[in-house]
């Protein structure tokens, strides 16, 4: 494949990528909104929001698995399809189901994305994965961060949220037409000559088991707390930018600023720590950050938030490489289905969020106070995760130490 077409297809991948992410960010920031627009309780907020989640999961499995039969061409035609029907149902939304769908249309095409982009990075550049992919998801980050600016902008210059999401149709047209008839490479598994059968086998060993289920967990810190920042602290930056401002959005733009960064020097960290050991890491500082986030005011914040994301930033992309490591025979539908339950870990944390917010509302009766009780409930997941973690830690030090 000549350099011209594996450029364009790895930037056209990036844009597609880019597009779910802003998408994604930009939700946040409109999910009180909607709540004041159209009446919507937190918890019917929390279910519009997992929407998202429960698209991303169904669709990355199954178009996890269709990639190998019908071709990644046919994956991305869907996935620019889904991304326009969600973008134009947002627009033209009336209340809580519209919302809903349009929500699970554009989770359809984040799937489309992970199930079909994931796998051609990796054929586009077989010598050079690893840096490709940590370049590739690097692109979720800056998306969710000028999502969540996009917000925060056009909210002070009085531009609603209608207009907002239909500025992502210029650079859906655009990562359309940059896919359009070009050619695109055979899947690896397709050029390794790997079977389905050894594929399955390893799919449903123990071990790739036990990491789909430590995704789904380290997922729901992630997407749980994302998701909702702008909201539960909505009050909580108000004197740093104005009643009006949406400032809280800025939370969510840092936190993907320093994603961003953190995964652009992924590779000397994993050196370093190791794959398991930068996952301890991560959690750590994930819980650590939540936490600081809960008992923290005006720019205080800020430092919180980033060493939250510091924790989070790794979490997706090891989990992966994980999966990849300790079962590499799981091929694409593997990484898929990681991806999936990550998607799924999010999904189901939403509206549970959702819920106990409304509750610690009526216990505290002002949303700061609701907010910090809110999120201190996630911390016992990290808590988990770095026990996990750090077992895991010390069996693969125990078992070179041995010789095993």
């Amino acid at each position: 494949m000549i350099m011209e077409n594996k450029n364009r297809l790895f930037i056209a991948s990036a844009l597609s990528l880019f597009v779910t992410a802003a998408a994604f960010g930009a939700r946040s920031g409109h999910l009180l909104p909607w709540m004041n627009e159209f009446g919507l309780t937190a918890a019917q907020a929390g279910w519009i929001a997992s929407a998202f989640l429960w698209g991303v999961t169904i669709s990355v499995l199954l178009f996890g698995l269709l990639v190998e039969i019908w071709g990644t061409v046919k994956v991305m035609a869907v996935l620019f399809i889904a991304q326009m029907a969600g973008i134009l149902l947002t627009v033209f939304a009336t209340g809580f189901w519209s919302l809903f769908f349009a929500t699970l249309f554009i989770g359809v095409a984040c799937g489309c994305v992970n199930a079909g982009c994931n796998p051609l990075v990796t054929a586009l550049y077989p010598n050079e994965k690893t840096a490709r992919l940590n370049l590739f998801h690097m692109w979720n980050a800056i998306g969710i961060a000028v999502g969540g600016l996009m917000v925060f902008f056009c909210n002070r210059i009085n531009v609603g949220w209608r207009i907002q999401i239909a500025i992502l149709l210029i650079p859906t047209i655009l990562y359309g037409i940059m896919f359009f008839r070009q050619k695109f490479p055979p899947t690896e598994r397709t050029l390794l000559g790997g079977s389905y059968k050894d594929m399955l086998k390893a799919i449903a060993s123990p071990l790739f088991l036990f990491i789909a289920f430590l995704m789904i967990l380290s997922s729901s810190v992630e997407f749980g707390a994302n998701q909702w920042i702008p909201s539960l602290f909505e009050h909580t930056v108000t004197n740093l930018f104005g009643e009006s401002t949406f400032g809280s959005i800025l939370i969510l733009v840092w936190i993907s600023l320093a994603i961003a960064l953190a995964r652009l020097f992924a590779a000397p960290v994993v050196r370093i720590f190791s794959p398991v050991g930068v996952l301890l890491l991560s959690a750590l500082l994930a819980g650590t950050g939540i936490f600081m986030m809960s008992v923290s005011h005006g720019w205080v914040i800020f430092g919180a938030a980033t060493i939250f994301a510091f924790g989070i930033a790794y979490f997706w992309p090891n989990m992966l490489g994980l999966a990849a490591d300790r079962r590499p025979m799981s091929g694409a539908l593997g990484l898929a289905i990681i991806g999936g339950m990550g998607t799924l870990g999010g999904a189901i944390i939403q509206p549970v969020i959702g819920g106990i917010f409304d509750h610690e509302l009526q216990q505290h009766g002002n949303q700061l106070a609701a907010g910090s009780a809110t999120i201190q409930y996630i911390i016992v997941i990290p808590v988990f995760l770095a026990v996990v973690f750090a077992i895991m830690l010390f069996q693969q030090r125990k078992s070179r130490n041995t010789g095993n």
